[in-house]
């Protein structure tokens, strides 16, 4: 199931993290990871028809960036993770996740 969830996060950004968190404990998986992996799947199945929307006729060149990090919070590893996306007018052109 993880190796299938790796595979959808090329074209499912949001689910990223937590696929990333998960697939550390592959080698020994607990009942508590197993139920979090079918919570990303009901997830997914929940938000088919949702996408990222590039329109045609974007005039608005002004480029915004968001940023946001939460600093030891992680009770697995206690590093600190944090995120930026960037907009060109209304479309997503640059996001990164670190931890």
């Amino acid at each position: 199931m993880i190796g299938s969830l790796l595979y959808m996060t090329a074209s499912q950004p949001d689910i990223m993290f937590s696929v990333y968190l998960y697939a550390r404990f592959q080698a020994d998986p607990k009942e508590s990871h197993l139920t979090a992996v079918k919570r990303i799947l009901i997830y997914l199945l929940g938000t088919q028809n949702l996408g990222i929307w590039y329109p045609r006729n974007n005039t608005s060149f002004e480029i915004i960036g968001y940023s946001d990090s939460d600093f030891t919070e992680s009770m697995v590893d206690r590093k600190s993770t944090y995120g930026t996306c960037k907009f060109l007018g209304q479309s997503l052109i640059s996001w990164s996740s670190r931890k």
